[in-house]
């Protein structure tokens, strides 16, 4: 394996506090060193770079297997190798759901054959997703699940909720709650309020996301489980979240670019591309979600990544299904939306996208330290870029952002010591 020096790089490493320019050595696939000669060595010029652990997305719908008409596990590690991840997290919403020790290894044998990114598995916390009966929890864990969430729907019997949250505190997993309450949101199509009115479009209120999440927050205090909120799309669930971690709750959350950056207002244009679920909501839930990033109530930017083919996104905006893609836009975003603005610095951002998903799957990812697995992003912080989706490595374009100018992008991205994406 081929050493690599890159030189002269703004490095950033949330995981040991440093931000300072300097020469990294890769060798033998892991973090060798800092400030060495090495002549031998492939050198990458970062000048006016940053270089960051290889970000992490810890939800990532990759469809495969059964519909991979929308995305496959190849195209969706392509594309988060161009968006600058190193490592995603693939929820189990599959068909068949990935509820068994099979269906673990046949995605850990799809990610090596593609041999782009790292891939972990979220596998079901109950069986075929239906909400009755618990999955092979500890079999799962076997087979090498990270943690355990039926995203895409919710746990809706408190009782099964309680039960994973106690099974999976015996393999210190953590259980990934899609907050919802399906009987305030059945055939509701955005946001709950002015808008839809107008719109003449069903509703889901900003209830049936702070309800459940109220609900499980309860159950993870009360078993001591280590609960994680994804999606969260409203100020009412990121109080709670405040409010929980405050009594010393192990809750953790995490927020996508899309309920940072859009409103419902985007739905005036019938646009089946900004429909999603939760749904995108009022400029006061959008200030909240950032408000919970600059506090730190919130953990995690995540993309929720889900692909749809282009024929079924264009369908009536009742019929579409709910999702975007966002594994090729998140940094974008971060970086015009939270870092420009002023709402975040590049540490802060970087440690939503690095070391603390790693801390909360459990994986040994997320940092530049010496004798570390080499997964590196160097970003260019000044590229400005117009969002095409003809160019996105993804199966699928069903993005809200095309046309988008944004600011920042992955420059050169190398995992495990290997050079597997690079725009020079």
């Amino acid at each position: 394996m081929s050493r690599i020096l890159i030189r002269n790089g703004r490095v950033i490493d949330p995981s040991r506090r440093v931000d300072r320019v300097a020469d990294v050595l890769i060798d033998g696939g892991k973090i060798a060193a800092y400030d060495v000669a090495a002549d031998d060595a492939e050198v990458i010029d970062a000048s006016g770079k940053i270089v960051a652990p290889g970000l992490i997305d810890m939800h990532v719908h990759l469809r495969e297997p059964g519909r991979e008409e929308d995305e496959t596990i190849a195209t969706g590690t392509a594309a988060a190798l161009a968006g600058g991840f190193t490592s995603i997290a693939c929820v189990p919403n599959t068909e068949p759901p990935i509820d068994s020790q099979g269906t673990v290894e046949f995605i850990f044998g799809q990610a090596a054959r593609a041999d782009h990114c790292n891939v972990h598995v979220i596998a079901c916390v109950s069986q075929n997703r239906e909400g009755k009966e618990l999955a092979e929890i500890g079999q799962l864990v076997e087979a090498g699940a990270v943690a355990f969430s039926d995203d895409g729907s919710p746990v809706v019997d408190p009782e099964l909720m309680r039960r994973a949250l106690e099974y999976c505190l015996m393999f210190d997993k953590p259980v990934l709650s899609h907050a919802e309450i399906p009987e305030l949101t059945q055939h509701g199509v955005m946001h709950d309020g002015l808008t839809a009115l107008i719109l003449g479009l069903g509703g889901i209120p900003p209830a049936a996301e702070d309800v459940m999440t109220t609900r499980d927050i309860t159950l993870a205090e009360a078993t001591g489980g280590r609960l994680h909120m994804m999606h969260v799309s409203t100020g009412g669930s990121v109080d709670a979240v405040r409010r929980a971690k405050a009594r010393g709750v192990r809750v953790t959350a995490e927020v996508t670019p899309h309920h940072f950056t859009l409103t419902d207002e985007s739905l005036r244009s019938f646009d089946s591309n900004f429909k999603m679920n939760p749904p995108l909501r009022g400029q006061g839930h959008v200030t909240g979600c950032i408000d919970g990033l600059v506090d730190g109530t919130i953990d995690v930017i995540a993309t929720d990544h889900a692909p749809h083919a282009k024929e079924k996104k264009m369908q009536e905006l009742d019929r579409a299904p709910f999702g975007i893609i966002g594994l090729e836009t998140a940094l974008g975003l971060v970086v015009t939306k939270l870092i420009e603005p002023g709402h975040l610095d590049w540490p802060t951002a970087l440690a939503k996208m690095t070391i603390n998903p790693a801390r909360i799957l459990g994986i040994d990812k997320g940092t530049l330290a010496p004798g570390a697995d080499a997964d590196v992003t160097i970003i260019d912080p000044n590229a400005r870029w117009t969002v095409d989706p003809s160019k996105f490595r993804s199966k699928s374009t069903n993005t809200p952002f095309a046309g988008w100018e944004l600011h920042g992008r992955a420059d050169i991205v190398i995992v495990g010591g290997r050079i597997k994406f690079g725009r020079r």
